[in-house]
């Protein structure tokens, strides 16, 4: 699955890690080559779901796999905007989330995101060894699986009329 390259982790963490069935992605910030990129809240929050997709793809998952986001503002009062560049950034997916207003972040950020995937191993695995399927096969597979059902449900006729 080709993304952009996540930024570098800011600090000594590890930036996403799997455990079991979840992937834990820690909070990311609204930075892009070691810096903030401009905009403010907008700015920083597309960019911070920018850097989230991009943790996300290296595990193979994507924002419809979120279950919980907690958010971090240092301004509440700047809820709206953050709230329609989230909204715009994460596109139909809706996951739980909690909106925090906090003192400060790191590196002077106005919004973390942090964010808890779920998508079993097993799926993971299942994805990355299926084959593709031509769509001639699917065509000749539904054909069979039709005239088999109507066989069936003539034989089933028949008999209930003895």
């Amino acid at each position: 699955m080709a993304s952009k390259k996540a930024a570098a982790p800011v600090g000594p963490y590890t930036p996403a890690v799997r455990a079991g069935d979840w992937v834990i992605v820690s909070g990311q910030l609204g930075i892009s080559d070691g810096a903030l990129v401009p905009g403010g809240v907008a700015g920083q929050t597309a960019q911070a779901v920018e850097n989230l997709k991009a943790r996300l793809a290296e595990h193979g998952l994507t924002v419809h796999d979120i279950a919980k986001t907690l958010c971090f503002l240092t301004d509440m009062d700047t809820f709206a905007t953050f709230n329609e560049a989230y909204v715009a950034g994460f596109g139909g997916a809706r996951p739980a989330r909690s909106t925090i207003g906090v003192a400060a972040l790191p590196f002077g950020g106005a919004v973390e995101i942090e964010a808890w995937a779920y998508k079993p191993q097993s799926a993971v695995k299942q994805a990355e060894a299926k084959p593709a399927v031509k769509k001639s096969s699917v065509k000749k597979s539904a054909t069979k699986k039709s005239a088999t059902k109507k066989k069936s449900t003539g034989a089933t006729s028949r008999k209930a009329r003895r």
